[in-house]
């Protein structure tokens, strides 16, 4: 690489290892913790690319992107946050960002995204999305720090001021019908009506005509494509190709994943081809486990707000938490932590309290499960093209095969150790690894040891 690295950022460990790399790949770089000096730097014309931190001692790095871009037009700025929520993505979206990385960043992923900025400095690509608040009182929170989450927020930001349709899958709970609302209310037409229709709303020959006048050039989310029938997504086609100045942007969710809409002939083909201009895959929980104590603390904090007492989780009970495979996704896991912050005896919330609350839920399948009859490798093939379709035309961070083969490794560590009874000597037989092999692969994996009841 060549050219001169800006780098703000109060954590002096980051700014360190920073530099370090930045240099050793051949850039100049200047480091600060101060947004102050940065923007000294900036209008003094020093600087090929800044990295940036958003919440700094000094302000807020977001806030200082239209003054960098008013001083040095084409200037690129990448933006690394904390801030692991929708809210941050698109804010730099919004505000121009070359890019955007939450923390704990992949740091060769940072360094080619910084040579790439060096290599387009004077290419800025456009970005037009607004910035959003905070998630509705009613609403699940699209919050969470993992890979697929992440990806989940450059995708909509993308995708957010495109007239294409958007097909959004995933499962009951994970929350379709809030980024549908994202999409319209932080786009172009977030002053236009936003409409939510289903099969009903379309089952008769008037259906369509009043729906769009309705809608008015706003945007209409199908519920459901699925569950509507064959003639009334006929309809469904035929109002999609009704040309006028009017025409709104049309949206539509489903719990199928888009193969198997076709496959199954759940949708019509060519209803399936007009909607699938692009396609937004919600993450189940089971597939972003990382999150949940992210999660069980918001919905803890909006518990507080409303009223209840203020609450948090003992270290069981969030590990009960993240290894219970919920079938009911978010929407679950925050009706078991409202209850539990009614209901729990003190301020801590007790592993057995937790334990009490989960023995009510409906049971749950094996976490791969993805159909009867289907074997592992099925299941896994399927989870890992729908990680890679989360990042649409991006490829995912780099490490992936290391990434991957520690989410299947730990769990297979812990539920061995818990099928003998936390013997290490009889799950590394049952492994067939070396004792000193496991005692490494937990130690790494962070696995917690304890002795549990055999399972039969």
């Amino acid at each position: 690489m060549d050219g001169t690295v800006l780098v703000a950022d109060d954590d002096r460990t980051i700014r360190t290892v920073l530099t370090q790399a930045l240099t050793r790949a051949g850039c100049k770089v200047h480091a600060t913790s101060s947004l102050t000096t940065l923007m000294r730097w900036v209008s003094e014309g020093k600087g090929d690319v800044v990295i940036s931190d958003v919440m700094m001692p000094d302000g807020n790095g977001l806030e200082m992107l239209p003054k960098i871009a008013e001083d040095r037009p084409g200037l690129p700025v990448i933006v690394i946050s904390a801030q692991n929520t929708i809210m941050t993505a698109i804010q730099a979206a919004e505000a121009e960002a070359y890019d955007y990385l939450p923390k704990p960043f992949d740091l060769p992923d940072l360094m080619k995204r910084t040579a790439r900025a060096l290599e387009n400095r004077n290419k800025q690509p456009r970005r037009d999305e607004p910035v959003v608040g905070a998630d509705e009182p009613d609403e699940l929170p699209l919050v969470g720090k993992t890979p697929a989450m992440q990806a989940l927020y450059r995708l909509v930001a993308r995708v957010m001021n495109t007239d294409l349709p958007v097909l959004i899958t995933g499962e009951s709970g994970t929350g379709k019908s809030l980024i549908a609302r994202a999409l319209h209310d932080f786009s172009d037409r977030r002053s236009l009506p936003f409409v939510t229709v289903t099969g009903a709303d379309l089952s008769d020959l008037d259906g369509p005509a009043r729906v769009l006048a309705r809608v008015r050039g706003g945007t209409l989310l199908i519920d459901e494509i699925a569950d509507i029938d064959d003639e009334v997504q006929g309809r469904i086609v035929r109002m999609m190709d009704v040309p006028g100045e009017h025409v709104p942007r049309f949206l539509a969710s489903s719990q199928y994943d888009p193969q198997s809409l076709t496959e199954t002939g759940k949708v019509r083909h060519d209803l399936f081809y007009r909607l699938d201009g692009a396609a937004i895959a919600v993450p189940s929980l089971r597939e972003r486990v990382e999150d949940i104590p992210l999660l069980a603390e918001h919905f803890l904090l909006r518990a507080e707000r409303d009223g209840a007492a203020k609450r948090w989780l003992s270290e069981g009970a969030a590990e009960l938490f993240r290894v219970y495979s919920r079938p009911g996704n978010v929407r679950q896991l925050e009706n078991a932590v409202r209850r539990l912050s009614l209901t729990s005896r003190s301020e801590e919330i007790t592993r057995a309290e937790v334990e009490a609350v989960l023995g009510n839920q409906p049971e749950t399948g094996p976490v791969l499960r993805g159909g009867d009859g289907d074997k592992l490798a099925d299941s896994v093939s399927r989870h890992l093209r729908r990680y890679f379709d989360l990042h649409g035309a991006m490829l995912p961070p780099p490490g992936l095969y290391g990434r991957i083969l520690r989410e299947i490794e730990a769990p297979l560590i812990e539920i061995a150790l818990e099928a003998t009874g936390g013997n290490q000597a009889k799950c590394a037989d049952l492994l067939g690894i070396n004792r000193n092999t496991l005692r490494k692969k937990i130690t790494d994996l962070d696995i917690r040891v304890t002795r549990r009841r055999k399972l039969m």
